[in-house]
């Protein structure tokens, strides 16, 4: 198919008659003979100037300008398709730019219902591959498939909890102390609400949910029985358009008869439908829902942001709850037409202003929800003494969930330290049952207090769950102030540093304490983190060794016995390293081998040095 846009000469030559080719040859013939005869005319000699001539050479002039601007024309556009063409490539233009702006709108809305590339969905698929796997195949469920990670939904769902809130408080405090719900801020504020529920209504019917296998279900069939068989029906009761109903209600009456309408009893009938409006309290659930979402979104599993959101959810509920009893204790007699039993009857508040009525509401049912009081005067009237008892009953129940939740809040802040104070009940049991003197259990005491400091985890458990980098990442972390301060350390290959950092094992020692004795066979050395020692050769001069120095390394070289004793002046942190694990790194590392050798050989001839010395008598 040809384009419109082509050139003029492919454009004339294409479906032409015998006789239109044949005009147009004695066309381009007259253009012909016309050029060349302008062409002679001006290589011809000027003639001799005259009147007549001049003026016949200012008709031909005129004459030439008309024949030439002509000849142009014909020349450039003889079948006047020129403008014709650039219409269409300007339509054509338009067209392919609409069609490309469509495009990227398309796009980029496509864009925002995909998952996007951010914590949660790379904790969830994995990495920026898996998430651009199922950006994928959301593509390819079609458009308007929603996915619940998608920065739409994301955004969306924060709009719809802010309105939630907005609603469960709003609602019944409108419903209960405004008698004119007719304003335009009211009507402006429950047609937006309803407008924006069915709405999300209908996304929830094209929103991925997690299925059981952790995979997301993007398919509309499958959305559609899922979602209709758990939350679609208190979504959809929540979502009814009442005040759809009351305002075009409300015009009608107003039309046809507004004397009718203002009787007391279509009021009270009024009154009755407005409670209708209530139903939209169910979309509690909802903000239950998206506040566990955000919770997962924000990754708030155990630690403390979680515990400090939970107790906030827990209070805000409760205060919820009392903002309900309250509107609900005065709507109670205002569907009656205020008793004189009731209580607001009794108070004169029937005619008062609407936040008295509120203040004093509210006061009385948090007294009747906290057990406290019953206000001014007790419940006369069977209404007000069963509002009442409910009022007690789910104040109650809310108080003992409080309670509940907030002891296992505060046990969960700090579980390693109440892990310590049992662990240290049992050895207090422990000491007591078998009649331990008070010196002995104060170094335990001590022992417990130095070596845990008030907190009791299974540390071998914990690091044996991690990889290998991530669990040599942390013992290096740990390890830290012991390679800095030790020589031996300072000038190795970083993975020997690493590889026995892994494999050792931290103790505490007591003053006094002898972590070696002489004579004994050595399975361990040590390297000294914080504390003083003094190593004791026998006849020969105490040595002391502060941090970063380590020693009992000479047995592990030569399988023998401990040439030396060793005793703690000072609370040690040792790290120590067994003769197994010794061999094993060193089999990897032969020149550190040799290293520790050298040293021994150093330390065993300055000791055999010093043994001579004292045995050989003075002169």
């Amino acid at each position: 198919m040809s384009s419109p846009c082509k050139s003029l000469d492919e454009r004339r030559g294409i479906g032409e008659s015998p006789a239109h080719k044949e005009h147009n040859r004695f066309r381009s013939w007259s253009s012909l003979r016309f050029s060349r005869w302008r062409s002679g005319s001006q290589r011809s000699p000027p003639p001799s100037p005259s009147p007549k001539g001049e003026k016949r050479n200012e008709v031909s002039k005129t004459l030439f300008t008309l024949v030439k601007t002509h000849n142009d024309n014909y020349t450039a556009d003889p079948d006047g398709l020129l403008e014709t063409t650039r219409e269409a490539c300007v339509d054509k233009d338009e067209d392919e730019d609409e069609e490309d702006e469509s495009n990227h709108f398309q796009k980029q809305f496509g864009s925002l219902l995909q998952p996007g590339v951010n914590k949660f969905s790379l904790r969830m698929f994995g990495s920026h591959k898996g998430v651009a796997a199922e950006q994928e195949r959301v593509k390819s469920f079609g458009v308007w498939i929603i996915h619940p990670y998608s920065d739409f939904r994301f955004y969306w769902d924060l709009v719809m909890l802010i309105l939630m809130m907005s609603n469960l408080v709003i609602l019944p405090w409108g419903i209960t102390f405004f008698e004119d719900q007719n304003t335009p801020p009211w009507i402006i504020f429950n047609v937006l609400s309803d407008t924006l529920f069915l709405l999300d209504l209908i996304f929830n019917f094209r929103t991925g949910i997690l299925g059981e296998d952790s995979q997301i279900i993007l398919d509309p069939k499958e959305i559609r029985v899922q979602y209709l068989r758990t939350w679609f029906l208190v979504d959809f009761i929540s979502s009814i358009p009442v005040d759809y109903i009351f305002l075009i209600v409300d015009l009608e009456s107003l039309v046809e008869s507004t004397d009718v309408y203002r009787t007391a009893r279509a009021l009270r009938i009024v009154r009755f439908t407005k409670i209708l409006s209530l139903l939209r309290l169910l979309r509690l659930s909802r903000l239950i829902r998206y506040i566990h979402q955000w919770e997962e979104i924000f990754h708030m599993t155990y630690d403390l942001a979680s515990a400090v959101v939970r107790i906030v959810n827990l209070i805000g509920m409760m205060l919820l709850l009392c903002h309900w009893d309250g509107c609900l204790t005065f709507m109670v007699p205002m569907l009656q037409d205020f008793p004189s039993d009731c209580w607001v009857s009794k108070n004169n508040m029937v005619n008062t202003t609407w936040h008295i009525q509120y203040s004093y509401s509210l006061f009385m049912a948090m007294s009747h929800m906290l057990c406290i009081g019953y206000g001014a005067h007790p419940p006369e009237g069977m209404s007000d003494v069963w509002l009442t008892m409910s009022s007690m009953v789910v104040g109650a129940t809310c108080y003992a969930m409080f309670l509940g939740h907030a002891a296992n809040l505060v046990q969960s802040l700090d579980s390693s330290h109440r892990q310590y104070q049992e662990k240290y009940k049992q050895v207090e049991q422990y000491m007591s049952f078998h009649k331990l003197p008070s010196d002995v259990r104060q170094r335990i005491h001590d022992y417990y207090e130095q070596r845990f400091q008030g907190k009791m985890f299974d540390e071998d458990s914990i690091l044996g769950e991690l990889s290998d980098p991530l669990k040599e990442e942390i013992v290096s972390y740990n390890c830290r102030g012991l390679v800095a301060n030790m020589p031996l350390f300072a000038n190795t290959d970083p993975h020997f540093v690493t590889v026995i950092l892994t494999k050792l094992k931290f103790e505490v020692f007591q003053p006094g304490d002898f972590i070696i004795r002489e004579g004994t066979l050595g399975r361990k050395m040590y390297f000294i983190q914080h504390g003083a020692v003094t190593v004791m050769p026998r006849g020969t001069k105490e040595i002391n060794l502060n941090d970063g120095a380590y020693f009992g390394e000479i047995c592990l070289l030569t399988q023998g016995r401990r040439t030396a004793s060793v005793r703690a002046d000072t609370y040690c942190r040792l790290y120590s390293l067994s003769v197994d694990s010794f061999n094993e790194v060193l089999e990897e590392h032969p020149l550190m081998r040799r290293a520790f050798e050298s040293v021994a050989v150093d330390r065993l001839g300055r000791v055999t040095g010093e043994t001579r010395k004292q045995s050989t008598p003075s002169e």
